[in-house]
């Protein structure tokens, strides 16, 4: 049975071979260099994907990770700063993953451009931030995009608006890979183009490609060659994600033998996050388990705040030396993640990917650090960006910081109806965005406007019946009220 399964794994991985060299065929010149680079690591992928067997974790081995293995964000602060905070800051380079596009928030183009707050977009706060760094501390710490197929065009013609910005800003692409179909195993596209159904067979492999993209691209020795020791990589739609010369620091000033390789910024679970990933100590290594590799008998364990208390923010703080060592050695470790999808004319196919905290168990003397919640400030949906357009934020050099007059530094429960996932109108349904310093909960079903100067305080629940249409007026307080189809207001 075995010799069975293993002549048809080699069987299939042949099969996929001379598929990749067709695909290779329909192309000439640098296009088939790339797509050659980013078909050796697909091949890898997918040898490792047929060799699978079962779930990637045993259950039982999972142990908590030691003490020491996770230090509160505290204690790395209270060890203060040195007096040349700039000699860190030219070793660091700040990588931003910017290879999604905004369809979630019903925008075309990269989710990078869409306006989060008085006009400025995602690339433009980080942007500002960076140069702030730089004009405070006479430094030189670059940006650095990884982008995708489909944000790289319209993010590199953006870019031509920073050039007298401080800061260098480089880009790279992340692999392009070929779909599988479900049932065959074998590609979907018939040719490298991406036009027309084409178009559909391709697809980015998640973010843990950056070390290979990375390395790949040249970007990788090049920096290393101008003296940078260090990447702080993190999603361009966190906007808590900015340096912390704490962390750079502590870094930095660790004796070379003991020099940490990988720090994972975690943060503490709230019911939101459940389904975050989190570190365990497995077979003596501190790793990233994800949801996706827990056996299904688990999952409400796994989601439990009490025993996962902390889950990844992807914050990462990763050696260059490092990267470099690992993929020339080829011992970048991590897990596929299987990801199904339906193509537009209903042909089930599947991509691999895998995700960049995964490699945390492949670097030495790896370190979470527990920051505080306001270095994670994702924007992942209309319901998110409520919040960041808000007076419960202040905007100062690209960075946006918690405004003091909120009395407890908890973000408020937003849930937006489906009248307001497009990021068009959305903002159509706000005159003026609310004064939200007081809220807990807002839940907003169906056709609803706000006029201006609306205030909401506690549990605000507004909900229109089908049909129905409620205009909360100019100069509204509503405090703790449940507002339904027919604008009765009840206290709540």
């Amino acid at each position: 049975m075995a010799q069975f399964q293993e002549m048809m794994r080699q069987q299939l991985e042949s099969s996929m071979h001379a598929e990749l060299e067709k695909l290779l065929d329909t192309t000439t010149g640098a296009e088939r260099e790339v797509s050659k680079k980013d078909f050796e690591g697909f091949k890898n992928l997918f040898h490792r994907f047929l060799q699978v067997k079962g779930p990637s974790v045993e259950w039982i081995k999972i142990q908590r990770p030691p003490e020491d293995s996770i230090q509160p964000y505290d204690k790395i602060a209270a060890r203060g700063l040195p007096d040349n905070v700039a000699d860190s800051l030219n070793k660091l380079v700040v990588v931003k993953l910017n290879g999604g596009l905004g369809t979630s928030m019903g925008c075309k183009g990269p989710k990078s451009l869409i306006s989060v707050r008085n006009e400025n977009t995602f690339l433009d706060l980080t942007v500002q931030q960076i140069e702030h760094l730089n004009k405070t501390y006479n430094t030189d710490v670059p940006l650095v995009l990884m982008n995708s197929f489909n944000t790289d065009e319209d993010t590199k013609k953006i870019l031509q608006k920073y050039t007298h910005h401080r800061v260098k800003i480089h880009t790279f692409n992340q692999s392009r890979y070929p779909r599988i179909n479900k049932e065959s195993l074998l590609p979907v596209a018939t040719s490298l183009t991406m036009t027309g159904q084409n178009a559909e067979g391709w697809y980015p492999p998640g973010h843990g490609d950056i070390y290979a993209s990375f390395y790949n691209s040249g970007l990788l020795d090049e920096l290393i060659s101008q003296g940078k020791e260090y990447i702080f990589v993190s999603n361009i739609d966190n906007l808590g994600a900015t340096v912390d010369l704490h962390i750079l620091h502590h870094l930095v000033s660790q004796p070379n033998g003991k020099r940490c390789e990988f720090i994972m910024e975690v943060t503490d679970k709230t019911r939101a996050d459940v389904k975050g990933g989190t570190l365990i100590q497995y077979e003596g290594k501190l790793r990233l388990l994800e949801i996706a590799q827990v056996p299904k008998a688990h999952v409400d364990e796994f989601k439990s705040v009490s025993k996962f208390k902390i889950f990844n923010t992807n914050n990462l703080w990763i050696s260059l030396a490092a990267i470099k060592r690992l993929q020339e050695q080829k011992a970048m470790d991590m897990e596929i993640i299987v990801n199904p999808k339906t193509l537009d004319g209903g042909q089930n196919v599947i991509q691999l990917e895998t995700a960049v905290g995964a490699a945390i168990k492949s670097f030495d003397n790896a370190l979470g650090i527990n920051v505080p919640r306001s270095r994670f400030l994702p924007v992942k949906t209309t319901s998110d960006l409520l919040l960041v357009m808000s007076n419960l934020y202040s905007l100062e050099a690209g960075s946006l910081t918690m405004s003091p007059k909120r009395e407890f530094p908890t973000t408020p429960h937003v849930k937006l109806g489906s009248s307001f996932t497009q990021v068009q109108e959305y903002l159509t349904r706000f005159e003026s965005i609310p004064d939200m310093l007081e809220l807990d909960h807002l839940t907003v079903s169906g056709d609803v406007t706000f006029g201006k100067n609306v205030s909401l305080k506690g549990t605000v629940i507004i909900i229109a019946n089908h049909g129905d249409r409620i205009d909360i007026p100019a100069g509204s307080m509503l405090e703790n009220k449940i507002v339904s189809g027919n604008l009765r207001i009840l206290d709540h």
